[in-house]
């Protein structure tokens, strides 16, 4: 069972409440997420694009833009080279929007996942070569290139790297590390160790963003960064970056620009797929609009989605929306089938004793291999790699837990890779398929997760009464909206929520409806959308099956639970109650 831990972090609530007139609650929260002190506090409060970080403080930002104005001085070709999932998509088309509003004579190559790989490699450097270009700038990539940069340096070509990836590096026997920069004409990265740019943990398609509004500025040209910044918000929630510091302002103000969009590509986008543009979240983006771009680069290619971004006709917007759509649907099916390989898998070789589990699945497409390593993640709660037979050799990806560094991790035994990169919570791979097993060990081996940073623990932000809750209150919980990845959505809890009658509804007769009370004397309509099954089982345990029997007949029935929720507001008919939506009991 999974540990309930109530955050128990200190401040003046009530100061806090009274200084920026919101609930003694809110600022119970704003502290949990660790915003601490008034600059901060009013920064994610009301924060702005006025409060983002200036470009410049990226190391080698001033050379990138140096060198690109002398390049489109001189009408030089300039070629973008980016990487097939949302991140490296709309970085790839932030770069090339703001190259040719400078006058850049620009294009985009976006490499095929299965004949090219991810990143640079020779073959893409010479074609471009051939092409007559003079300059390739990376986006999302290009970081771990140091031996195709060297080779395309000695082709005659000028390379600048933009990426946001973990710098590759080499210990000493003392744990020292050197790290590893490829020689390209200017290396933008804010994981670089002699960058001091303050938010490390951007996505590429900000750091191309960063340079597009430098160029832009530079060269005098129309302000179109607006247009730019929801495209870099897009892929700071696909990419799952932390909403904190300057990522949630962006992904705030870029909902903000989307619910009213001009890219007819967006818009066809949530048109396909049913959404409001007024109501767009973040959720929207990471588990709808996202997917739908990302399934052109697993199962297609991902020029099709640059494509959509670009569109300059509503019909053609339309037909390519619709395609991803499409696509996503098959995509989706397969990556249900896959799953279900990998659970019988790791069950039919009892792996579930591993700290980390390492799955070689042969025959499923190797564009899903990171989904159904996040899948085998959320069921395992281990770090997961799915491993797939690529055209030459075995490619994988890797999905994380919080205390496991992956990309670190895998540097312990990177000799059993053939190339590897990436950041704390994802990795990609390949490497020969003699090695797979000695991966398995080797990854064990080294693992030093102990079973208390392998045991769920669910985070509670406020032990708060059902009978406290208000629509006023409800609303203010706006306020600590864009909820993402290091900004998530509050949890709270309750003991003795007395659950009266219960109902389920649906269509699919999948979510379960009750009537229930905290003993102030009012009832709650309470929601959950989560495994009925195992919550009757769950019921019938504490109470007994004729108790459960009783609440499902409209007879009343009296079964205490301890709850975790979310209160919301539900609207129907023209009237609004508060509804709690429960998140998990026992």
């Amino acid at each position: 069972m999974a540990q309930w831990l109530v955050a128990a972090k200190r401040a003046d609530f009530q100061g806090i409440a009274d200084r920026y007139k919101i609930d003694p609650v809110i600022a119970r929260l704003i502290r949990n997420r660790d915003v601490i002190g008034d600059d901060a506090i009013w920064k994610y409060l009301k924060g702005g694009k006025e409060d983002l970080h200036e470009p410049l403080l990226l190391k080698d930002m001033d050379k990138a833009v140096r060198i690109l104005k002398e390049k489109i001085a001189s009408g030089a070709g300039i070629r973008i080279i980016g990487d097939y999932d949302a991140d490296g998509i709309c970085a790839s088309h932030i770069l090339l929007r703001g190259l040719t509003e400078c006058g850049a004579k620009a294009d985009t190559v976006i490499p095929h996942r299965v004949k090219d790989g991810y990143g640079l490699n020779e073959a893409l450097l010479e074609e471009a070569a051939s092409e007559g270009v003079d300059t390739v700038v990376t986006c999302d990539n290009g970081i771990a290139a140091a031996a195709q940069i060297a080779y395309g340096k000695r082709l005659g070509l000028t390379i600048i790297v933009t990426d946001h990836h973990e710098i590759p590096y080499e210990e000493d026997g003392e744990g020292n590390r050197r790290y590893l920069l490829p020689k390209a004409a200017a290396v933008v990265d804010p994981k670089r160790e002699d960058c001091d740019y303050p938010c490390k943990n951007i996505c590429g398609a900000v750091v191309a963003y960063k340079l597009a509004q430098q160029l832009l500025a530079e060269c005098g040209k129309a302000d179109i960064t607006d247009e730019l910044l929801e495209i870099a918000a897009f892929a700071t929630v696909c990419d799952l970056m932390e909403l904190k510091d300057e990522n949630r302002i962006i992904v705030k103000c870029g909902l903000e620009n989307m619910r009213h969009t001009r890219n007819f590509g967006l818009r066809a986008l949530m048109d396909a797929c049913g959404i409001e543009p007024g109501k767009l979240s973040a959720y929207h983006i990471g588990f709808v609009l996202g997917p739908c771009m990302n399934a052109t680069g697993r199962l297609d290619t991902a020029k099709r989605a640059l494509e959509l971004l670009q569109s300059s006709q509503k019909a053609e917007a339309a037909r390519l929306a619709a395609e991803l759509k499409d696509l996503n649907d098959i995509r989706k099916e397969m990556t249900v089938k896959g799953t279900e390989e990998a659970v019988a898998f790791i069950e039919s070789r009892r792996m579930q004793k591993d700290r980390v589990l390492v799955v070689y699945l042969p025959k499923v497409h190797e564009s899903l291999a990171g989904i159904i390593a996040g899948r085998i993640r959320e069921k395992y709660g281990k770090p997961a790699f799915v491993l797939t037979k690529g055209e030459e050799g075995v490619k994988g990806s890797g999905r994380s837990i919080e205390n496991y560094h992956m990309y670190e991790e895998m540097t312990r035994c990177k000799e059993c890779f053939i190339k590897y990169g990436g950041h704390k919570m994802a990795a990609g791979l390949s490497m020969e398929e003699k090695d797979v097993d000695v991966f398995r060990e080797k990854i064990n081996q080294e693992c030093r997760l102990t079973k208390e940073d392998l045991e769920e623990k669910i985070h509670i932000d406020v032990a708060m009464p059902l009978s406290y809750i208000t629509k006023e209150l409800i609303r203010e919980l706006e306020l600590l909206e864009p909820f993402g990845v290091g900004n998530g959505k509050p949890v709270f809890a309750q003991k003795d929520v007395h659950i009266l009658s219960g109902r389920i509804i649906g269509k699919n007769r999948n979510v379960g409806k009750y009537s229930v009370t905290d003993g102030s004397g009012y009832c709650y309509d309470m929601v959950y959308f989560g495994d009925l099954e195992a919550f009757h089982g769950f019921l019938a345990e504490k109470a007994g099956e004729p108790m459960v029997n009783r609440l499902y007949s409209g007879e009343r029935a009296d079964i205490p639970v301890s709850i975790i929720y979310y209160p919301d507001i539900n609207r129907y008919g023209g009237k609004e109650s508060i509804q709690i939506v429960m998140r998990g009991y026992r």
